[in-house]
């Protein structure tokens, strides 16, 4: 009997607490898994008690729902979502909608859009931010795709999601792809903040000489002052925890080769596509990426050497790290919020970045005390074109810059890679700076190519008749 308010397909571990967290705020919920047994295991495990019906069969579960139907997908993104919306297709009716839940790319999003919309059908990608705990407890959703579809479900959302002063986290996004746009830079975001800290530790440990007991200590009272952040939390975390098995520091007994899903990477190819400079996040893609060659790096190490012997951090390590962190965060969130902006006029998502810092203030993994002054600034002046410019960070940063300074020279000089703390000041470095070398490409250019350039005292295009390498000029 069609009783359940909404559906969702995908029982991995996201998958699974979700509908917990669904099923706990009284919403009767369907749930279907290609695998048969996982359902059955979660069901009999986890769904006692709870307003949660099994479909065995595809057939079965849709034939559980209310109409119009409202089905939230967490499958693997790509070929498996195309698969699933394709096997569903055939079991739904004019005014059924399908909602993406997973870290889908946007430009797959909004093709699966219009292709359902030519069938009657009504498709959403939402973003869904926190990791297992979030989704549990309560995530940070964004909501993108026909703002009549965030309707159906706002009550869902608003009920499930992370709460704090300001309400819960799930804002309607925009429409087609943004938010799956807005979860992959919140992602790249993420991938910029994790490539930070780690950055920190690894100057605290080997040029500062510390222990992870001492860090420990050292990233707990970071995070009790302007870094306070949800990565920051557990870093401390982290570095306090045993390894069972041999009783050292967990932490360093973990290969030092990170995994990734592809989104920082997306988040980067797509900034290339818009024009717009995400260095620090593509620093940390390119981190990740270096880290992978292990056996490699250990031939490279035998070779040149590891770490140059260094002479002690001159001054309070700690104080300096901290002051570079921080800086280079707001580095990392000009980025981001400026990508942003240049996406939402490109695709004509009409963003609120204050909104979305609201939003991402709880449930999610980027969760910050920064967060406050990036909806701030936006809040104030809406056009503000990087958050560089705001007067509340350019006082922050010209407090720090001489310890930001500090920190990546040290750690330059001992042949430490620091790319993403260097990759941030160097785009602070870039943007402050009136005059950039670019007119030497220029010229470059307009002599191989005849490309032209403009000029600083008149405007409009101009070739020059440049010399060639014999002194003759060019025909």
């Amino acid at each position: 009997m069609a009783s359940c308010d909404l559906g969702l397909i995908g029982l991995a571990v996201m998958g699974q607490n979700l509908v917990l967290n669904i099923a706990s705020h009284k919403f009767k919920i369907a749930v279907f898994n290609r695998t048969t047994e996982t359902a059955k295991k979660f069901m009999k495990e986890r769904a006692t008690g709870l307003p949660i019906e099994m479909g065995e069969t595809l057939k079965d579960f849709v034939a559980l729902l209310k109409r119009p139907r409202n089905i939230l997908v967490m499958v693997k993104a790509g070929k498996a979502v195309d698969d699933m919306i394709a096997q569903l297709v055939p079991l739904l009716d004019p005014g059924d909608m399908i909602v993406d839940c997973g870290n889908s790319f946007f430009k797959d999003t909004e093709r699966r859009e219009k292709e359902l919309l030519e069938k009657g059908l009504a498709y959403m990608g939402v973003g869904v931010s926190g990791g297992e705990e979030g989704a549990l407890k309560g995530p940070s959703i964004m909501p993108g795709g026909p703002e009549k579809g965030f309707q159906r479900l706002k009550p869902v959302f608003e009920a499930i999601a992370a709460r704090t002063p300001d309400g819960p986290c799930v804002s309607y996004i925009g429409p087609g792809g943004a938010g799956h746009f807005v979860k992959m830079v919140h992602n790249g975001l993420e991938y910029g903040d994790m490539q930070l800290i780690a950055e920190a530790y690894d100057i605290l440990k080997n040029l500062g000489g510390l222990q992870n007991k001492e860090l420990a200590k050292i990233f707990k009272e970071y995070n009790r002052a302007e870094l306070g952040s949800y990565l920051i939390e557990i870093t401390e975390i982290v570095l306090r925890e045993k390894d069972p098995v041999t009783k050292k520091s967990l932490v360093d007994v973990i290969q030092d080769s990170a995994g990734q899903k592809g989104t920082g990477q997306w988040t980067s190819q797509e900034a290339l596509s818009l024009g717009e400079p995400v260095s620090t996040i593509s620093a940390a893609v390119d981190a990740r990426n270096m880290s992978s060659k292990k056996g490699e790096r250990l031939l490279a190490e035998k070779v040149y050497g590891g770490m140059k012997k260094q002479a002690a951090f001159k001054g309070d390590i700690v104080k300096a790290v901290e002051a570079a962190l921080y800086a280079s965060k707001i580095s990392l969130y000009s980025q981001g919020t400026a990508l942003l902006k240049k996406a939402s006029l490109e695709y004509k998502y009409d963003l609120k970045i204050p909104e979305l810092a609201r939003i991402w203030k709880g449930g999610c993994i980027i969760r910050a005390a920064l967060l406050d002054h990036v909806k701030a600034a936006f809040a104030k002046d809406p056009d503000l074109p990087n958050f560089l410019l705001s007067p509340v960070v350019s006082s922050v940063l010209k407090e720090r810059e001489s310890d930001w300074r500090k920190v990546v020279l040290a750690a330059i000089s001992a042949g430490m890679p620091i790319p993403a703390f260097y990759s941030a000041l160097a785009y602070f470095d870039g943007y402050r700076r009136g005059r950039l070398p670019a007119n030497l490409i220029q010229a470059q250019r307009d002599y191989f190519g005849a490309h032209t350039f403009e000029r600083t005292d008149q405007p409009g295009s101009f070739h020059h008749i440049w010399q060639s390498a014999n002194g003759k000029k060019q025909e």
